[in-house]
């Protein structure tokens, strides 16, 4: 597999590296600015900026929206762009997770059958039923979290006892297994339920459009206990990057830092997958174009690919909502028109580097 090597630190390069981060914080910024003023229903900027402050506590002022224009900022707008920026950082900062334990820039999220667990759990629920909502969740949200979390499990068990604990082809060639069996269960429900086949696919397809507060206060914990994780370890990854003996030496348990991060980038991914569906390439395309900017160490390629995830996906969330208005894209749709050539150009580079 292909190592990527931080490169050496330059003189004065702190002061580029937070020059960077307030740049990808101000693009986050401009982007959910855009996300949330731009859409079907116009909403006067002035009018979202005084409803925004009149949220906060004990502060009320005349935001002047109508309640239908209230009603689509608070209810529709807000929840799905904080959403979409959400969603995008942990696929990114978990694709950067996984890059970083296999030591290899073609590594996603749904690596390990996180997909296909969660794919079967929501197929399952639309598949069979009739439940709309556990405690005001809904439950395919529930549903997908669970399979995507079993699936990741299933695929960890294999490959840690058919193969050294250590060994990341094993978990690969698992995690390719575990994921076949549980698309070909999937397929076979599908079969059985040609009724909502449609349903299905959209869901499979990528959807931020039945994100709302509920489903964000559900995935908020996860997905802060597993972003916290996974920048907690840059350090250690970056050390890993020499090989698992020269870690050794240098006092960093692999095996044990390998088992960590797979575990917070899969519990990213499953947050994720739960509130938006499948949502392709987002994992490769970030990481690796955060990591043209600012080099190889993971201390930088993480926290960096999170601000630059969430970016990514608030505004290709707005093409989707855009680009064919009235109508709407599948949000998976709109990254696979980017991610696709990308994928390409980073498979051409990685051929050359092992050549």
């Amino acid at each position: 597999m292909t190592t990527l090597l931080p490169r050496r630190r330059r003189p004065g390069e702190d002061r580029h590296t937070y020059l960077g981060y307030a740049a990808a914080v101000l693009a986050l910024a401009a982007a959910l600015v855009a996300g949330i003023l731009v859409g079907a229903a116009d909403l006067p900027p002035r009018g979202v900026l005084l409803a925004l402050v009149d949220g906060l506590p004990y502060i009320h002022v005349d935001h002047g929206l109508t309640p239908v224009q209230h009603a689509v900022l608070v209810e529709i707008r807000l929840p799905r762009v904080l959403g979409a920026a959400l969603v995008g950082g942990l696929l990114a900062v978990a694709g950067a997770g996984y890059q970083g334990v296999f030591r290899n820039p073609m590594a996603d999220p749904y690596l390990l059958g996180a997909a296909a667990g969660a794919g079967l759990g929501a197929t399952l629920v639309i598949g069979y039923s009739n439940a709309e909502e556990i405690a005001g969740i809904g439950v395919v949200p529930i549903a997908a979290f669970a399979g995507a979390i079993g699936g990741v499990l299933m695929a960890y068990a294999l490959g840690t006892t058919a193969g050294r604990a250590d060994g990341t082809t094993t978990l690969v060639l698992a995690g390719v297994a575990v994921s076949s069996f549980l698309s070909a269960a999937q397929t076979f429900v599908q079969q059985d339920k040609v009724d909502e086949l449609r349903r299905i696919y959209s869901w499979i397809l990528g959807s931020l459009t039945s994100i709302g507060w509920d489903e964000l206060r559900l995935v908020l914990p996860y997905a802060a206990v597993s972003t916290f994780v996974l920048l907690l370890h840059g350090r250690l990854l970056d050390v890993m990057t020499v090989g698992d003996e020269e870690a050794a030496v240098l006092g960093v348990n692999a095996a044990r830092v390998r088992f960590v991060v797979l575990l917070a980038a899969s519990l990213a991914t499953a947050t994720a997958v739960a509130i938006s569906g499948l949502i392709g390439f987002l994992g490769i395309v970030v990481p690796h174009a955060v990591r043209r900017f600012t080099g190889g160490s993971y201390r930088r390629v993480l926290p960096m690919s999170l601000l630059a995830g969430g970016t990514f996906l608030v505004l290709a969330d707005l093409v989707a909502r855009t680009a064919t208005a009235p109508g709407e894209l599948p949000i998976g749709v709109v990254t696979a028109f980017v991610g696709a050539p990308f994928f390409v150009i980073v498979l051409r580079a990685t051929r050359r580097v092992e050549l």
